[in-house]
């Protein structure tokens, strides 16, 4: 399975919503021990543990496609999974989610178009600005200081559940790890 986050490479994309992805993936790494793949080929970091791969294409956001249909095609993987800030849900959700459109998220028009809509979605919410006109700067900006007090125990349940995954069903996962909001339990 190739496990993809999105986001931005660069410091000061570190911490914005739009690098949710990002984070989770770092996470994963740490989790799983996994192995840094050198190949400057592939436009992103690839790491493998098991026999699954975790990428960060360094592509920015709206050249993601590139860099995970280069994995996908030189491994020959089946089953892709991408893990992207979602707009259209409240701060602290969590989907899954199997095709379906890209809903104006340049990450995912770029994956759909390079590799097909037909992979599975790891959708975390983010929640919307004020205004329309706002959203390039809203999804740029960091996470505000009630939303990081939560953004650990977030990461750490969506990594939970991308492990779970990797064993069960997508419609299983999403029953067990689906969240409206994220709750400290």
């Amino acid at each position: 399975m190739l496990i993809v986050g999105l986001g931005n490479p660069g410091p000061m994309y570190e911490k914005n919503r739009h690098n949710i992805g990002f984070l989770v993936i770092n996470e994963l790494i740490k989790r799983n021990n996994a192995t840094k793949l050198s190949s400057s080929s592939f436009q992103g970091e690839l790491y493998k543990f098991s026999n699954h791969f975790l990428l960060k294409p360094l592509t920015y956001m709206n050249l993601s496609g590139n860099a995970i249909a280069a994995v996908k095609n030189f491994y020959k993987i089946d089953e892709v999974v991408v893990i992207h800030d979602d707009l259209d849900l409240p701060f602290g959700a969590l989907r899954f989610k199997h095709g379906g459109g890209h809903g104006g998220h340049n990450g995912l028009r770029s994956t759909d178009e390079k590799i097909s809509p037909a992979y599975i979605r790891i959708r975390l919410g983010i929640g919307k600005p004020a205004h329309k006109g706002e959203v390039a700067s809203y999804v740029l900006s960091d996470f505000n200081e009630g939303e990081v007090k939560h953004l650990d125990n977030w990461i750490r349940h969506t990594c939970e559940a991308v492990e779970f995954l990797l064993q069960h069903s997508m419609e299983d996962t999403s029953s067990k790890y689906s969240l409206k909001i994220f709750q400290i339990q």
